[in-house]
This record gives structure tokens, C-alpha cells and sequence, in this order.
């Protein structure tokens, strides 16, 4: 009788912890399942999240170990990929009629500062106007007399830039050098432009994420204006 009750074969069943073991293990492999799923449908971000779970919860198992191979090359991608992502995002493109005409424009927001003092950086090129480069602020704009020299700084390195208010009273500043800047603009990932503002004379550093400007999205409005 006694014979008739015990394990089969002979073997002691499975104590707490080793129960334990058995049930994570099998938690383990059942991630690591999908996490070579996400792998294989590319999806990096949630495969990264899957992979630090299994890291992190499972440390000792051996899927854990497989994840640890892969991660980093995958959470890597996935870092510098929604960093491009995010860059790209702060472009807004756009086609639109304007003053009898038509303009296209590409504009980003001063990432720095925030709330009401951000400045408007725009591209924009007019049937009739032609190619132009200005900063586009709220009323009442900047202290500018005549031709301006802002301090800047791209990427780190110190640079200067020729403004001029626009005569017709907008709270712009306008590039100068229009070609140059966007010259420039191509290679930059960041640059900085030191104004001021008319309203308490207020010194601000104005601050551009550019480097996710794609110039196939700056629409051409055809031949025999200024590009």
C-alpha cells in the first residue's frame, strides 16, 4: 500500500522551491517566445520592453541569457530611431495660397524657451515673393534698427547671423543671407539665435531642434523663382 502512493518511479516529488523554479522557467521561455515574435515582426519597441522584463525578472534563466545576446544592438535601433522620429516631428510642412499668390513653407518651433515667448523659425518660398528665411514671433517682435548681427551658435560653434525687420511692422526678423542659412540649416542638428524681445527689452536665446528637416518635404513651386 505504502508502495502504491508514492511517485512514480521512485522519484521524491518537486519541493516548494523547486515548483518555484519550474513555474518561472516556464514564464521565461513563454516571453521569450515573444519576444522573438516582436523581433520578427519589427516591432523594436516593445521588444526592448519584453527583453528588459525577462532581464530583469528572470535573470539567472537561460532566456535571459539569449535576450542579453540581441538587446542592445535592438535597444540601440530603437533609440536612435525615435529620436529621428521625434526631430522630424517638429517640422510642420505646408502649402498654402498667400497674398495672391501661393507659398510653401516648412516651420519649426523654438524647442527653447517654452509657453508664450516661443519664436516660429520658417522657410518659406511665394510665387511672387521669392525665397525667404525669417523668425516669427507674437506682437510686439523684437528690437532690430535697420540690420541686426544675432549671436548664434551651431552645434557648439559660435556663428553670426544678419537680420532686418521687416519694414512692414511684422514681429519677424528676416535672414539676410536666406541661401546661406538654409545652406547651413542642411548639416545642423541644433542652433541657437540670441534676440531680443521689444516687450521689457527681454534678452531670450531662441533654441532649434533642426535636425530632422528633410527638404524633399519643402515643396518646390516650380521654375523661375528663387530656391
Amino acid at each position: 500500500m505504502l508502495a502504491a502512493c508514492s511517485p512514480q518511479g521512485g522519484a521524491p516529488a518537486p519541493d516548494a522551491s523547486q515548483q518555484q523554479a519550474q513555474v518561472q522557467a516556464a514564464a521565461a521561455a513563454r516571453n521569450l517566445d515573444t519576444y522573438r515574435q516582436l523581433l520578427r515582426i519589427g516591432n523594436d519597441g516593445m521588444a526592448v520592453s519584453m527583453g528588459h522584463d525577462i532581464v530583469n525578472h528572470y535573470p539567472d534563466s537561460a532566456a535571459a541569457k539569449e535576450v542579453q545576446q540581441s538587446l542592445p544592438a535592438i535597444e540601440k535601433r530603437y533609440t536612435e530611431a525615435s529620436e529621428k522620429n521625434r526631430l522630424a516631428a517638429l517640422w510642420v510642412y505646408q502649402v498654402s495660397p498667400m497674398a495672391g499668390g501661393t507659398q510653401s513653407t516648412a516651420t519649426i518651433v523654438s524647442s527653447q524657451p517654452s509657453g508664450n515667448d516661443r519664436v516660429q523659425l520658417v522657410l518659406r518660398r511665394h510665387t511672387s515673393w521669392g525665397q525667404s528665411v525669417f523668425l516669427y514671433g507674437s506682437k510686439p517682435g523684437f528690437i532690430c534698427h535697420g540690420n541686426c548681427t544675432l549671436t548664434a551658435t551651431v552645434d557648439g560653434k559660435p556663428a553670426h547671423i544678419k537680420v532686418f525687420a521687416p519694414p512692414t511692422g511684422e514681429p519677424a526678423l528676416m535672414m539676410v543671407d536666406d541661401k546661406g542659412f538654409i545652406t547651413m540649416l542642411h548639416k545642423a542638428k541644433k542652433i541657437s539665435l540670441d534676440v531680443t524681445f521689444a516687450e521689457g527689452e527681454k534678452k531670450q536665446t531662441l533654441v532649434y531642434e533642426v535636425g530632422g528637416f528633410d527638404p524633399a518635404k519643402w515643396v518646390s513651386l516650380g521654375k523661375g523663382k528663387k530656391k
